[in-house]
């Protein structure tokens, strides 16, 4: 037995595995995206999942994107991700949400094949080059000199390996709960992951307590549909990948139905059984996905609340009640689902229940999202405080880029928050931290003109090429459709309509003010009343463009005033992203700080002034101290560098 062997055996390990480049603890959404980067960019991945069955499931709704995700999907997607192509091949039906607003919010999101979407990502994961999946749960993390190098199964079995990223989604000390009745669990009877947590303690790793929640299964033949509102997918489908052309066609449709007096009086009488509110749940829940009970008692002014009936799959009547997230015991969750209309007579096929699990600080992780004390280590998805699969996928295709590129010895890959919302998202965990389960949502972006989940390719596509995860074929692809939307932006811009009856008469028959004089297309096309395919009436020779490069030229035209604007904006807030704090500055000892600040600014120790702008508790007046302070030291540096300079001479 080598001196490695022994003090691997000292650790608790019966055996050695294996060695890897980097190992994904955690098989679901974040972790896949994890392993596929890492394995694409070359290097020996390992995946670790507690079953083999529970590869990127859906727990929570069968559901891939929604309002603000559904950027997230393209974004992902746009840097060489797979969630998008794995949806756009198991979607049951489509749809952009928000067409009554702004492009900026529309979002796509599609009902998936809860099966069929883990299937193929299984079979995805399973065929793919440098990456093999493991069934195994990980009970122990192995640092040597405080840095990263394995991880212990609860076989005994010991993995070497250069990089670690945690993607443990809800697993760790999952607790179910369903009214009285609490046990050790993961989502869907899984078991918990009941050790990695101390681990991660004796590592120096601060733990928090969330909780999300499940609504109820059903069966679809136990629902009387005719009294539901019917909701269909789009008529044209938009793909989540760029790279997707044979669409396919919605399969099912979605019902939309209503609580009543009824369910509320009834989940009223019943809140003194309810763990939420009896105390029985420690868990911080996410505010902008509650339970059916909480929306009750902080919206009780509404007497209704939407209820989506959705399929779970096309070969299985399990349908889920989207909207009515419960913790509540389980007769109690019988009589308030049939109190609702359509469903009168429902049979209950899973109960809904709560689950708690620990999650990690996000203040302790990079941008990189590697934790800031132990080199080596990343996290990724639920275990950084985040809730969602989008969200969960966004966070392990960045941890999975940035453990390959540090295992090769390359700079590290950040995306700020102008560029994207994987960037905003990832900014938002490191430097304001989250109290409760964080959700993206379109709101909590500032450039949101600019970050579309239109132009995601537009934004991304070039970086995702030169990190290595977009094929040259694709790369090409892309700068040819990139030349097309130019040469139109062009063409519509110096085009001039002259005046004509039947010009006049097209304008007035859509609301417009007739030309007296001659006007560029791109002029008419900015008029409200007008878009790019009504225009085609008397545009009489324009080139060929596909749906979706017509589509940009005419958000780009259309905007263009509020998107200049944005882009000032993004102007002033690179100056202070582009101003770099060196590592190491003792905050406690600047004079001019208040002392939340340097107790703030010393806990996340952000990189760069802009960063240090978005913590919560510094304020402006901090950060003007702060740039001060900066700059005395680069006139230190630069006069030691002068001494230094004149004393060899």
């Amino acid at each position: 037995m080598d001196v490695r062997e022994e003090k691997i055996k000292e650790k608790g390990a019966s055996y050695i595995g294996g060695y890897y480049d980097v190992a994904v603890i955690g098989a679901g959404h974040a972790g896949a995206e994890a392993a596929l980067a890492a394995a694409h960019l070359g290097l020996e991945t390992v995946l670790f999942t507690i079953n083999l069955d529970a590869v990127a499931n859906m727990p929570c709704n069968p559901s891939i994107g929604g309002t603000a995700k559904g950027h997230l999907v393209r974004e992902i997607d746009a840097l060489g991700g797979m969630m998008g192509k794995v949806a756009d091949k198991t979607f049951l039906q489509s749809r952009i949400l928000n067409r009554g607003k702004g492009p900026a919010v529309y979002s796509l999101r599609v009902q998936s094949d809860r099966r069929a979407y883990q299937q193929e990502m299984k079979y995805l994961i399973e065929r793919t080059e440098n990456l093999d999946l493991k069934q195994a749960e990980i009970v122990e993390l192995v640092l040597e000199e405080g840095k990263v190098s394995g991880v212990i199964t609860h076989t005994g079995a010991f993995y070497g390996t250069k990089a670690v990223i945690v993607a443990t989604g809800t697993y760790l000390r999952g607790k179910i709960i369903i009214g009285d009745v609490a046990y050790p669990g993961g989502p869907d009877g899984m078991f918990a992951a009941n050790r990695l947590s101390d681990s991660l303690i004796r590592a120096g790793i601060k733990l928090l307590r969330f909780k999300t929640g499940t609504p109820a299964r059903v069966n679809r033949n136990s629902i009387d549909f005719s009294v539901m509102e019917r909701q269909d997918g789009d008529e044209e489908i938009t793909p989540f990948s760029f790279e997707t052309q044979d669409v396919g066609k919605n399969k099912v449709s979605c019902y939309l139905t209503y609580t009543n007096e009824e369910t509320h009086r009834i989940i009223k009488e019943n809140l003194h059984r309810s763990p939420l509110y009896s105390g029985k749940i420690e868990g911080v829940g996410p505010r902008y996905c509650p339970s059916i009970e909480d929306k009750v008692v902080r919206f009780s002014d509404k007497p209704r609340h939407q209820i989506f009936i959705e399929p779970m799959g096309e070969n299985t009547d399990e349908m889920y009640v989207q909207g009515m997230s419960s913790s509540l015991p389980e007769d109690v969750q019988i009589k308030m689902l049939r109190s609702v209309k359509g469903l009168e007579n429902v049979k209950m096929m899973r109960t809904a229940y709560a689950i708690e699990y620990d999650c990690a600080d996000p203040l302790q992780l990079y941008p990189t999202l590697e934790f800031k004390d132990i080199p080596g280590l990343y996290g990724a998805g639920q275990i950084n405080g985040s809730s969602g699969y989008e969200e969960a996928a966004a966070q392990g295709l960045i941890a999975g880029i940035n453990a390959a590129r540090k295992t090769r010895g390359e700079n590290e890959f950040v995306l700020d928050r102008s560029e994207s919302y994987i960037g905003t998202l990832i900014d938002d965990l490191v430097t304001k931290g989250t109290h409760e389960p964080y959700r993206m949502m379109t709101s909590r972006s500032e450039y949101r003109l600019l970050l579309r989940q239109d132009n995601a390719d537009l934004r991304l596509t070039p970086k995702g090429y030169e990190i290595g995860l977009i094929s040259k074929e694709r790369y090409n692809k892309f700068l040819e459709k990139k030349k097309t939307i130019e040469e139109e932006k062009e063409r519509l811009e110096s085009k001039v309509i002259p005046p004509s009856k039947e010009v006049n008469e097209f304008l007035e028959r859509n609301g417009c003010t007739p030309l007296v004089t001659g006007a560029k297309l791109s002029d008419l096309l900015r008029r409200p009343q007008l878009s790019y395919e009504l225009l085609a009436e008397i545009d009489k020779d324009r080139p060929q463009l596909s749906r979706f490069e017509a589509e940009q030229a005419e958000i780009q035209i259309k905007y263009s005033g509020y998107i200049e604007r944005q882009m000032r904006q993004i102007e002033g807030f690179k100056k202070l992203e582009n101003k770099k704090i060196p590592k190491g500055i003792d905050y406690l000892s600047i004079g001019g700080l208040r002392l939340e600040a340097r107790q703030k600014l010393a806990s996340s120790m952000p990189l760069s002034v802009g960063a240090a702008s978005r913590i919560s508790g510094v304020s402006p007046a901090d950060i003007s101290v702060l740039l001060i302070y900066l700059e005395q030291l680069k006139r230190e540096e630069n006069s030691k560098n002068l001494s230094h300079k004149e004393s060899e001479e």
